[in-house]
């Protein structure tokens, strides 16, 4: 262990002091909020990212740090209070830096947030970075004297035990920028010299050690590749560490959250992570870690890196009466229990799917508050073909989001999906980890065997979450083969794994639903967005401009009759006034560099073709076919980045959620929602999403529309999580329609996961009987598993419509001869 005492005259560097409250650091509460977000309180930096680390009630006053990328010696993030008539204190003590580290200390009465340790009259003091760098990523309990010192842990391996009366840090392991100096935002992690993966994320204690996790992996492979080996969960007992596992982890906590365990001998610890595969749910109680398995809503959270996915979190945003234990993982709200552990393990429930990207969140005065990281100057790795060479914003910034406490149950659907195995070796009677089997109406799996033998596989369930299992059915997969199995309502359990007959390769996917019970008509919040059949629409190119003017600069441009006529320069502020100014040169800037791409994608008369960066084809349906000129004419916005590191797509009438290239890109693409509407463009602006393509006229029944001083030009402002109030996700169209099929070539995929209500024709034009194998690919990235064969005599239609039990994300079609055919589905 490399243990040093840092000199009395670094400590001298401490800063401590009170809180400015010069009218100039303090913002009033101004206007209104749109859907829970206050544009006033949005916080900026002049970093590659702005997002938000952590957020605390504390001393009547609600806290939060911003964080830059990779700043582990300070930067212009702020340390904020917001009060409980929101305004908004900038402190002039921040020093910034990279933090997500929150703690409250019940001995000192503080609480140690980023670099900060503020008591309970809201006096703040500060460690500077000089003697503590890092990028701070949490804090910890200490294992021998934790009335009088905690820990700080960084995301390089950095390790700090901190006297809470002095502030002073002594050195347990030096932080890896002190003597490698990180390159670009882009550039790789850095490999550390201590333990295995790299960009550090949870930091706990208990059972007599510290237990920590890192997400990512360094070195260049894990920039491109989603699914090599990366991140690890280990822990030290003082003395030693020791690698638990060696899969990407974030969260670690316990029942006592950011207080610490009160029983920390006996208390569980928990952590959260995931793999290519699904997501890992961990604990450790009597000195032992067991493993589960969830699955996943959303993939924008993938890439080996680990830079997807910020910090998710596991908190008790109940009352002191009644805890209720929230979970966030991989784009799903979780109901989780607050007496987990290994022999205690019902009660995981998923709520509903999001789509901002959340940093923290807390209980506040009755509402959740969520500290998100919305808006990033730099797009890092996250560039495609489709959004042409925009940029993102000129500067980089962020907000809190305002919900009932109920929200986290009223979103987009539960419907998810994860493997216990994907073409991997699995061994005679072995089990696989345990996969959450409670929680969806809909549940299915996909079995398949990879090798050369028929293997029998054992479905096990343990019913009540005590670790006693009991057989629900085997089914048996020939060689080379594969199986849909589905499951009945009366078919319970808290967890499900899968026992193999004999050695094998094989694939075991869950894949679970929820009975969506949207309708396809939009919420009355959109109302006044053009509709895509209308001849004009006041539409704009926006973006949030830089040089920390903190305004959305926009393009305005009148679309009539299929021609866009210019109607001026507009900034939209803080109060969301939208005002006409004279500036060409910010006019110019966004008609060149913010210009809709041409040719983003292709519209068939069977379906949109998206060719990716890497040369994948991929089919998505078809929406109103007015939407075909408009995209021809590149007269609307396909593609743009409106959650830090993943991007929003809105192709001919559905807005999908579309993971970075790195975590997968158009393979784990997710249908949000579609629409009748004529978007022109839309952004990410003060935490809110940004559309434009309205008719002002219809402004007035309408608190979400801005419009301008001179009635020439408006926008649309909500949250991005509105969207799923939009409508369900419906389409037409497929692979083929009139085609010429070669025999035994396959279709290009088309996407029939997550929509509700399914149905599928199939003819062909040749004079004797095809043969039609469907196939589908129900993780994204392989493999394909055959679901049905059929046989279509000449001049007949197969029609097919799927069960309510069936899920898949892709599906694709062979034929046993040359022929011309279509293979046409409607999506309702």
């Amino acid at each position: 262990m490399k243990k040093n005492i840092l000199s009395a005259c670094l400590i001298g560097t401490l800063i401590a002091g009170t809180v400015n409250l010069n009218p100039a650091n303090a913002q009033a509460k101004t206007g209104k909020s749109f859907s829970g977000i206050y544009p006033h309180l949005a916080m900026y930096n002049n970093e590659g990212e702005c997002g938000t680390g952590a957020v605390v009630p504390w001393a009547g006053k609600l806290w939060a740090v911003t964080y830059g990328p990779h700043l582990p010696f300070g930067s212009s993030d702020k340390l904020y209070e917001i009060t409980p008539d929101l305004k908004q204190i900038v402190h002039a003590e921040s020093i910034g830096g990279t933090p997500a580290n929150r703690m409250i200390h019940p001995e000192s009465n503080q609480l140690f947030i980023g670099p900060y340790a503020i008591d309970a009259k809201g006096t703040v003091r500060v460690i500077s970075p000089n003697i503590m760098p890092g990028r701070h990523t949490g804090n910890a309990r200490h294992l021998t004297d934790p009335k009088g010192k905690i820990y700080f842990g960084t995301m390089e391996e950095g390790f700090y035990e901190v006297d809470v009366k002095t502030l002073t840090p002594t050195l347990l392991y030096e932080d890896g920028n002190v003597k490698t100096k990180k390159g670009a935002d882009e550039s790789n992690n850095h490999a550390g010299a201590l333990l295995p993966g790299a960009h550090g994320k949870g930091l706990y204690s208990g059972q007599g050690v510290l237990v920590y996790s890192n997400n990512g992996e360094p070195g260049p492979q894990a920039l491109k590749q989603f699914d090599i080996e990366a991140g690890s969960l280990s822990e030290w007992n003082g003395k030693d560490w020791k690698v638990v596992r060696r899969n990407q982890f974030v969260e670690v906590t316990g029942p006592g959250g950011i207080y610490g365990n009160k029983n920390p001998a006996t208390d569980p610890i928990w952590a959260t992570g995931w793999d290519h595969k699904s997501v890992l749910m961990a604990v450790r109680d009597a000195g032992k870690w067991s493993f589960f398995r969830l699955p996943k809503a959303s993939h924008s959270y993938d890439g080996a890196h680990g830079w997807n996915t910020e910090w998710p979190r596991i908190r008790d945003v109940g009352t002191a009466q009644k805890p209720d234990y929230l979970m966030t993982m991989h784009g799903l709200f979780w109901r989780f229990p607050g007496q987990f552990s290994s022999k205690n393990s019902a009660g995981i429930r998923p709520r509903s799917a999001y789509l901002k990207v959340i940093g923290d969140y807390t209980r506040w005065n009755d509402q959740l508050v969520f500290g998100c990281d919305d808006s990033a100057q730099k797009e890092f790795l996250n560039k495609r073909k489709a959004k042409g060479d925009i940029e993102g914003p000129g500067q980089s910034n962020s907000n809190l989001w305002f919900t009932s406490t109920s929200l986290p149950d009223q979103l987009g659907p539960n419907t998810a999906e994860g493997a216990v195995w994907l073409n991997e070796a699995v061994k005679a009677a072995e089990t696989s980890e345990p996969f959450l089997f409670a929680g969806w109406p809909n549940r299915s799996a996909w079995i398949q065997n990879h090798g050369d033998a028929d293997v029998s596989f054992t479905f096990e369930v343990d019913k009540t979450g005590n670790g006693s299992w009991t057989t629900l059915k085997t089914v048996s997969v020939g060689a080379k083969k594969a199986a849909h199995v589905e499951f009945a309502a009366n078919e319970t359990g808290e967890w499900i794994r899968i026992k193999p007959s004999q050695a094998t390769h094989a694939t075991a996917h869950f894949f679970y639903s929820a009975n969506d019970s949207r309708t396809a008509t939009p919420n009355a919040l959109f109302a006044g967005l053009s509709p895509v059949s209308s001849a004009t629409t006041a539409g704009g190119l926006i973006y949030g401009l830089g040089e920390n003017r903190r305004v959305l600069g926009m393009a305005a441009l009148d679309y009539t009759d299929g021609k866009a006529t210019e109607v001026g320069y507009y900034e939209l502020d803080g109060n969301m006034k939208l005002v006409r100014k004279e500036d060409d040169k910010a006019m110019a800037f966004i008609q060149s560099k913010f210009a809709i791409p041409q040719k983003a994608v292709t519209v068939d008369e069977s379906s949109i073709l998206v060719v990716d960066d890497k040369g994948r084809r991929w089919r998505l349906p078809l929406g109103n076919d007015a939407y075909t000129n408009l995209t021809n004419q590149a007269a609307l916005r396909i593609c743009r980045e409106v959650a830090t590191e993943r991007d929003l797509f809105n192709a001919h009438g559905t807005f999908y959620e579309l993971p970075a290239e790195n975590a997968d890109g158009y393979a784990k693409i997710r249908p949000v929602s579609s629409h009748n509407l004529r978007i022109n463009d839309y952004a990410s602006y003060r935490g809110l999403l940004i559309m434009t393509g309205l008719d002002p006229k219809l402004s007035a029944q309408n608190d979400h529309i801005v419009v301008s001083d001179d009635k020439k030009a408006a926008v649309w402002a909500g949250a991005i999580d509105d969207l799923w109030k939009l409508g369900k996700p419906t389409g037409h169209g497929g692979p083929w329609k009139n085609a010429t099929v070669k025999a035994s070539e396959p279709s290009d995929p088309f996407l029939i996961g997550f929509y509700d209500q399914r149905s599928m024709q199939l003819s062909h034009k040749s004079t004797s009987p095809v043969t039609f194998t469907m196939e589908v690919d129900p993780v994204g990235n392989g493999p394909w598993m055959t679901y049905q064969e059929v046989t279509v005599k000449p001049g007949q239609t197969f029609s097919h419509t799927f069960p309510k039990g069936f899920q898949a994300r892709w599906i694709r079609f062979k034929s046993n001869k040359d022929c011309e055919a279509t293979a046409f589905f409607q999506y309702k």
